[in-house]
């Protein structure tokens, strides 16, 4: 599914210093990451490193965040969650959040309802993009989304949000729950996006699989970013190796 690139010479997301706290616990402190256009970023890190909270406090959806984050350009401190994804971001939450009482095909067209508030009509044809990206999903178009398997769900949550044709599509642990076999095959989508012009910020606790399909990697470890550098030299690293690498499975 191509998407509109943005002005090359300018990252597509900039966040600088992002604190966010709960009461007097800070979750995450002064993080800062870059993704620009076209590419892949990692963040990987243990379960309660602060992951999920910075992808949220991305998106807008914590109002207790403070810090900067720039997406095209732009700051975007008061931007709600809508707003966000009018602009050309989208976020597949952990949950997945589908609609299990509607069927595929309702779930995804639920993915286009900013695109058509905004006037756009073009969701016939994003839905025959999710579905080329998707062939399950176009065979069970008609089927409640509650009854899909866990790999069938996920690739749903991916499909809803490619319907709002996001520039910067925010993946929170896609990988979760899921069997190998299904494991490799989300990745394999994702390195696809890519190639149709998604960006794409991955978070994730399969770092073998993570750094193996991102260009760049961030480390966070109880709320602040440790390490950072390209995907490949993160892989590599004695550290990295010792704490993430050293047991994994290959997937």
């Amino acid at each position: 599914m191509t998407a509109p690139r943005p002005d090359a010479a300018a990252p597509l997301l900039v966040v600088e210093g992002l604190c966010v706290s709960y009461g007097k616990v800070e979750a995450l402190h002064e993080a800062r990451l870059r993704v620009e256009a076209g590419t892949i970023v990692t963040v990987i890190g243990p379960n309660g490193a602060g992951k999920t909270t910075m992808l949220s406090a991305i998106m807008g959806l914590l109002g207790r965040s403070r810090g900067e984050v720039r997406f095209l350009g732009e700051a975007a401190p008061e931007l709600d969650v809508e707003q966000m994804v009018a602009r050309g971001m989208g976020l597949v939450p952990e949950s997945r959040a589908l609609f299990p009482e509607l069927s595929v095909a309702d779930n995804l067209l639920l993915g286009a309802f900013a695109r058509h508030r905004a006037g756009a009509r073009d969701h016939a044809e994003s839905m025959e993009r999710v579905f080329d990206i998707f062939p399950r999903l176009r065979e069970r178009h008609e089927q409640l989304a509650g009854t899909l398997s866990g790999g069938e769900r996920q690739m749903l949550a991916l499909g809803r949000a490619l319907m709002a044709r996001p520039r910067l599509l925010l993946l929170d642990e896609p990988s979760l729950g899921l069997a190998p076999l299904i494991v490799r095959e989300i990745f394999r989508v994702i390195m696809e996006l890519k190639r149709t012009g998604v960006s794409i910020l991955l978070v994730e606790q399969n770092a073998r699989a993570a750094l193996q399909v991102a260009d760049y990697g961030y480390v966070l470890e109880s709320g602040e970013i440790v390490l950072e550098g390209p995907a490949a030299e993160l892989a590599h690293d004695p550290r990295v190796v010792e704490s993430y690498l050293g047991l994994g499975r290959e997937q």
